[in-house]
């Protein structure tokens, strides 16, 4: 949820945003992640990069506490 908030995406649930992530790198498709799916996935997905690009950068963090 801390993901979502910091990234934007604060119109879906949770799981809906879990889904999201599974469907784009889930490419077996058996419900779990490798390390080399969620590698790969990540390298082959530019929107997701940037998504967890922005969950490590702190900045992003600050401006909310911030703005309350």
């Amino acid at each position: 949820q801390a993901i979502q908030a910091i990234n934007g995406y604060t119109n879906m649930t949770a799981e809906e945003f879990t889904n999201m992530i599974f469907q784009k790198i889930d490419v077996n498709n058996d419900g779990e992640l490798t390390l080399e799916e969620f590698t790969n996935g990540v390298e082959n997905d530019e929107d997701l990069m940037e998504l967890i690009t922005k969950s490590f950068d702190l900045s992003n963090v600050l401006k909310v506490i911030q703005n309350g």
